[in-house]
């Protein structure tokens, strides 16, 4: 059997995952595909291996417990082993708290973004701590750090997954696994077309300082590569998180001033 690294990359039909395999697979790492669109997952899995690589697509909904749990399975069925797990999949739906639909955006995010993030790693671990060996990524964002009016529950998720990344660094660490953060800012991807988003003051991240979904997916190979606790993206939002953090007042003004008031029209 080979002994190029295995890695899982969940939402990897689109985005940051479908360019994370890609890369990944450029490297020579085997891989585990999963999402929910399996046509898309199928031609990208078709594409690498016509390149030489080797990508299993397996359709996968990561609120479902038991296609977890497949996921994992037919990943060590065709594999042997998992030497990295990349959390990527999530969604987000911004709009005011009380206008969002207690089911379809605020529960379904929840599952998605913390629920699964959970599930993915407890489903890999005793697997890794069997081998004394692996890494897990769980792609946060900046939400985790900064929480801006409409990401009330997107940023609650990402909170919550910073928190879950940090205490399981702590826990694994001892069997030798790692454990990586990674948190950016607006990336180029499908996510804002699902997030049902719609600003009266058409006020967004300016294009200027969105990201391609390869720049983050370097930073996911780097991570694997040389592996670290944390990495915020693109590197000076850390002025903001620390701006943020010291000074939330003033942060909070400015938001309510220049944001909050003119999309509610008070």
């Amino acid at each position: 059997m080979s002994d190029k690294p295995i890695i899982i990359i969940t939402g990897a039909s689109s985005g940051i995952g479908e360019a994370s395999a890609r890369l990944f697979a450029s490297r020579g790492y085997r891989l585990s595909l999963a999402a929910r669109r399996f046509e898309r997952l199928k031609s990208l899995a078709d594409e690498i291996q016509q390149r030489g690589g080797e990508a299993l697509p397996v359709t996968t909904d990561v609120s479902n417990l038991d296609e977890i749990h497949n996921l994992v399975e037919v990943t060590l069925d065709r594999f042997g082993q998992i030497d990295v797990l990349v959390n990527n999949a999530g969604f987000g739906r911004l709009n005011w708290l009380e206008e969002l639909n207690p089911s379809e955006d605020i529960e379904a995010q929840v599952k998605v973004n913390v629920l699964a993030v959970v599930q993915m790693t407890r489903a890999v671990l005793p697997h890794m701590i069997a081998r004394r060996s692996g890494h897990v990524i769980n792609m946060a964002s900046l939400a985790s750090f900064i929480a801006t009016p409409t990401y009330s529950v997107y940023a609650a998720c990402k909170f919550a997954v910073r928190g879950f990344t940090e205490s399981l660094r702590r826990e694994v660490g001892v069997h030798g696994i790692k454990v990586t953060g990674i948190y950016p800012g607006a990336v180029n991807t499908e996510f804002t077309q699902h997030t049902g988003s719609k600003r009266k003051t058409g006020i967004g991240t300016p294009k200027a300082l969105r990201m391609d979904a390869e720049h983050v997916a370097r930073a996911v190979l780097s991570a694997v590569q040389r592996p670290r606790r944390s990495i915020i993206l693109p590197w000076y939002m850390r002025f903001a998180i620390l701006a943020n953090a010291l000074f939330p007042g003033v942060v909070d003004r400015i938001i309510e001033a220049r944001f909050v008031k003119p999309e509610r029209e008070l």
